[in-house]
């Protein structure tokens, strides 16, 4: 099977391709990128060719296209290589609006490719089990849910509203509240937000609580703000705690990882544990080479992205939005 990467933009390009070269009979033929500096390094390092147009890549014989671009170019991209024929891995947020998601779906599903929402969360093993424990009852009722996914400021791309779509808060709800519709099969049924910009000068939103309520009656939290410091030792977490009537699971997906404390560095974190995004490929290159449906759907990228926009109008209105 042959695969292709349209842009760069997004850090998670680099792991998605290590997680390619891990796959046997799988091979990245070749990098598109509209910056050539970009794309050529990625292009470079990966040791496939270099497309400044993708559209000259998605010509070529490849099955599937991961999509790690700008997340409002995510549509573009999409709609590009379903009329080419490619299956698609498209970089979460899904699109930057509920409309360009649904495009997306309907154009994917019209030209008979898949597309696949990146959450790579789901494959935790940690994630996994906290899911067979809710589906077995080890809980009992679910009650309430308490979620973090806490950050640091990307910068670059990702502070430019016309191309991100917003700051911390589409960037950080969607991964959690996904794995909330995993865990329950519900749906988000109204959500209060408030959100702010604390922690840097880049006037977007860095901080955000998002108050939820599902439609089987859950009550769900998330902070979802870019609140770690330059320092800290890594990038961000997710971070779960599950009430129910019969008990509790506190779930913690960055805690597979050694502390390393030294005079130069202070305190690092060195990772010894599963990789996510190599299990998401994976998945995602079984769904193609099986022609099945893919286990994380458009369908949930959109209702994803859905809730994280109700935050906004929620923020800007003051007064919670309902969405279903």
């Amino acid at each position: 099977m042959k695969l292709g990467i349209i842009s760069v933009a997004h850090m998670h390009a680099y792991s998605y391709a290590n997680a390619v070269a891990k796959l046997d009979g799988v091979q990245l033929v070749g990098v598109a990128d509209e910056d050539d500096v970009r794309g050529k390094t990625a292009a470079e390092k990966f040791g496939v060719p270099f497309f400044a147009d993708y559209h000259e890549l998605l010509a070529t014989d490849i099955d599937a296209v991961i999509v790690t671009s700008e997340n409002a170019k995510h549509q573009e991209h999409t709609i590009a290589a379903a009329k080419a024929g490619k299956h698609i891995l498209c970089e979460k947020p899904l699109a930057t609006t509920a409309e360009a998601a649904q495009e997306m779906i309907d154009f994917c599903r019209e030209q008979g490719v898949i597309l696949q929402t990146a959450f790579p969360v789901r494959f935790h093993p940690a994630v996994v089990r906290a899911k067979q424990l809710v589906e077995q009852g080890k809980v009992g009722r679910i009650m309430a849910i308490r979620g973090t996914n806490r950050g640091q400021n990307p910068g670059g791309w990702f502070v430019d509203p016309e191309k991100s779509g917003g700051g911390a808060v589409i960037d950080h709800t969607v991964h959690v509240v996904d794995l909330m519709r995993w865990f329950m099969n519900a749906e988000v049924s109204e959500v209060y937000a408030e959100i702010d910009s604390k922690f840097s000068d880049t006037p977007i939103d860095d901080c955000g609580i998002l108050t939820m309520e599902f439609e089987n009656g859950v009550f769900a939290t998330l902070d979802c703000s870019w609140s770690r410091n330059k320092s800290f030792p890594t990038w961000g977490d997710v971070t779960m705690e599950i009430i129910g009537t019969e008990g509790t699971i506190s779930l913690d997906a960055f805690s597979q990882k050694l502390d390393v404390y030294s005079n130069e560095k202070g305190l690092k974190w060195v990772n010894w544990g599963d990789d996510m995004d190599s299990q998401l490929v994976k998945d995602f290159v079984t769904s193609v080479r099986e022609k099945k449906a893919p286990s994380i759907t458009g369908e949930d990228g959109l209702r994803a992205v859905e809730v994280a926009l109700a935050a906004y109008r929620s923020a800007e209105q003051k007064q919670p939005v309902v969405l279903r």
